[in-house]
């Protein structure tokens, strides 16, 4: 693929969070609109992307991204209130994502990332690049981890039947967690496959800080920390 390939992020971000309020736009880490301003200036520092698609339906983020004053933002203002509820499904936000962004790539990502940075989405981008020539059609970002993983039942990546019923944990096998960071696909795929990804992804694997995602009040706090400390934990 060319490097003029055309990179469109895809940044869905509701008003209402029923576990953090106002999530998106509480101050975090003492920066006012916090983890939506962090999200911006990070997207806008990397060189590959060419627009930033924001989907609200928040007039507060609406006013302050305008503020902005930045071409590269494109806001879409969701009439659809099904669009932004609790009940609202993925399914419907990859419908609404390749009905707004008409040509190129989709990049999703989410605020509640903040330790994913310009630098992380210039590799990531660069990897989905590469591996489309290597018959991979999508990526997503997750996080390998292993040890002791059970399901209702039993053991799901070591086999307790063995003489040695607790292995040691890094030799239990490895199992990978969509961390929600990025997926990057084709607006082709979405429409085809009404996926995010495509038949073959590429899995990127993020390092278990740097794949941090907020969904609990804890996650947000222990996040927080992670992103005032990250010269101290993150290798760049």
């Amino acid at each position: 693929m060319s490097d003029k390939m055309k990179i469109n992020v895809f940044l869905p971000c509701k008003k209402n969070s029923t576990r953090v309020k106002n999530k998106n736009k509480r101050k975090f880490a003492n920066v006012h609109y916090g983890l939506l301003k962090i999200k911006i200036d990070q997207l806008l520092k990397c060189k590959f992307i060419n627009k930033i698609y924001l989907s609200t339906d928040d007039k507060k983020i609406i006013n302050f991204v305008k503020k902005l004053k930045n071409d590269l933002i494109i806001i879409h203002q969701r009439v659809d209130k099904k669009l932004s509820t609790n009940q609202t499904s993925n399914q419907d936000l990859i419908q609404h994502a390749s009905d707004i962004i008409k040509d190129g790539h989709i990049l999703w990502t989410h605020v509640t990332s903040p330790l994913i940075d310009s630098f992380s989405y210039e590799k990531i981008i660069k990897a989905y690049k590469k591996n489309l020539k290597k018959n991979y059609d999508s990526l997503m970002t997750v996080t390998k981890f292993n040890g002791f993983i059970w399901n209702q039942k039993k053991p799901i990546n070591y086999n307790p039947k063995k003489k040695e019923k607790w292995p040691k944990t890094q030799d239990t096998s490895y199992l990978y967690n969509v961390n929600s960071a990025v997926f990057i696909s084709s607006r082709e795929n979405y429409i085809k496959e009404q996926n995010r990804i495509g038949k073959k992804p590429f899995f990127y694997e993020l390092p278990r800080l740097e794949g941090i995602d907020i969904d609990e009040l804890e996650d947000f706090y222990y996040a927080e920390y992670i992103f005032i400390n990250r010269h101290r934990f993150l290798k760049r």
